[in-house]
């Protein structure tokens, strides 16, 4: 006889992801919202490094403290991804635009992340406090992007706020907890304990932790936990505010440790015995084997979304080859590798330890590490330009131009690096840039042929060229 668990659940509180076009005001409205609530307060302005937490609102509505999870999701463009995963772990969205901007193209994602995983949302127009604030065209641009507000013959609720002085945010809040009503959000406490992966990282002191939201069922110390790719045992959970708790109810977010392998961000876990459908290797994976004439790159990030977010844009660079990609700090290991394979060390929030950073030195392994992904880009460009800069073997300067016909000139100049030779094809370079190619067609030393000169020397030369030369301009060969 099948048992109907449906007198068991329990009302939950939501989960709520925040998405939006970059400094149109997510991170500001989730700073606000947690310095002003209970458990905030309480915690004396806690560091949040779960990738989530809970705040405590009063109810316009009933008058009682209830709870809210806002899953935090970075805003660069590279992290699509990670929004992506946090819109699907959520119950509901908020969508932020700024009254000021209007629709833009991360807004579009967003609405687009929103219509695929099927979230509900609310829209908060952000920036209303502005003198160029321009609601009323916000809510044609929506409308335009497919979003049908209310007022604007659709259901889709919204309400002007500003992160800044906190206008509006409480009844945003409230608005929330009334399409949280709406939608009937409920779990069985007898069930297993289930829900998903929203970060995961190697912790030099700790091992591998794993930050989680629980869906369904009650998270215990001591549970067996699986997904499709790691296991473990529960060891320790912690609540969002850092502090050891023995369990863990829906809608909560939490930190586990007891994971014998990295699990990957976006998985579902469940608690109690489960069959494995595939186990792989969490620490590392061997990508390819290096590449000539391409940039070889081993990866490190904090965190595993991170990782993931780097790797993809890595793939956009056509000359990019990733030896090996993996979470945690940089090791002596690595940069050993790093050696073995000709490749550069990409870290991103990744520490360097001392013992990498000596024999990175003593090896002369290149390490390009930033906490700003910006940065990071930046570095990694200039390494792909350099890669694609002509191979220089030699220069020579101009010291003289003695006459010109039929497409041939007469040069005089000194050898700056390398070995000069009849018959050579040259680029010309003026400056900083090349300006044209030419060809030796007579060498001469000392007014003698010859078949070389050697670096320090000065010649003279025949060249045949279109491009008129000027003293100061530069043989690049």
């Amino acid at each position: 006889m099948v048992q109907n668990h449906d007198k068991n659940l329990i009302p939950r509180s939501p989960i709520v992801v925040v998405l939006g076009h970059v400094d149109h005001g997510k991170t500001s409205l989730l700073d606000y919202i947690r310095k002003t609530n209970v458990i905030a307060k309480e915690a004396g302005g806690i560091t949040q490094s779960i990738g989530a937490y809970e705040i405590i609102h009063l109810s316009a509505g009933s008058g009682q403290p209830k709870r809210i999870t806002f899953i935090d999701t970075p805003g660069h463009e590279i992290f699509s991804k990670m929004r992506e995963r946090g819109a699907r772990a959520a119950d509901l969205g908020i969508l932020v635009v700024a009254a000021d901007e209007g629709v833009k193209p991360q807004t579009k994602e967003a609405i687009e992340i929103l219509n695929q995983t099927q979230t509900p949302f609310v829209v908060a127009i952000n920036k209303i406090d502005k003198p160029n604030a321009e609601i009323e065209r916000v809510k044609t641009e929506l409308m335009q992007a497919g979003v049908l507000l209310e007022g604007f013959g659709g259901n889709i609720s919204w309400h002007g706020i500003s992160a800044k002085t906190g206008e509006g945010i409480n009844e945003l809040l409230d608005l929330i907890l009334l399409v949280a009503e709406l939608e009937g959000l409920t779990y069985n406490p007898e069930a297993r304990a289930s829900g998903v992966i929203i970060e995961s990282k190697v912790d030099s002191r700790r091992g591998i932790t794993a930050s989680v939201i629980v869906k369904d069922g009650i998270l215990k110390v001591g549970d067996e936990i699986a997904t499709a790719s790691a296991f473990g045992k529960v060891k320790i959970l912690e609540n969002f505010l850092g502090e050891k708790v023995e369990e863990i109810s829906p809608s909560a977010p939490a930190l586990i440790l007891g994971f014998e392998t990295l699990p990957q961000v976006g998985e579902e876990f469940k608690s109690g015995k489960i069959e494995l459908v595939e186990v792989k290797k969490g620490k590392e994976e061997v990508i390819i084997a290096p590449e000539e004439g391409l940039l070889n790159l081993i990866l490190k990030a904090d965190v595993s979304g991170s990782l993931e977010a780097l790797f993809e844009v890595i793939k956009t660079f056509p000359k990019a080859k990733v030896i090996t990609k993996s979470v945690g700090d940089i090791t002596d290991g690595d940069v050993k590798s790093a050696l073995a394979n000709r490749a550069i060390i990409v870290g991103f929030r990744s520490r360097i330890s001392r013992p990498a950073e000596n024999v990175a030195k003593s090896s002369g392994v290149k390490i390009i590490a930033s906490e700003i992904i910006y940065e990071l880009l930046k570095s990694l460009e200039a390494e792909f330009k350099a890669l694609e800069a002509p191979i220089i073997n030699g220069k020579l300067e101009i010291l003289g131009v003695f006459g010109k016909k039929n497409g041939r000139q007469i040069i005089g100049g000194r050898v700056l690096m390398g070995i000069l030779k009849n018959n050579l094809n040259v680029n010309i370079q003026r400056g900083e840039q090349i300006i044209g190619q030419g060809k030796i067609i007579n060498l001469q030393k000392e007014k003698r042929d010859v078949n070389q000169v050697s670096e320090g020397e000065e010649c003279g030369m025949l060249l045949e060229s279109s491009t008129a030369i000027n003293i100061g301009d530069q043989l690049i060969y």
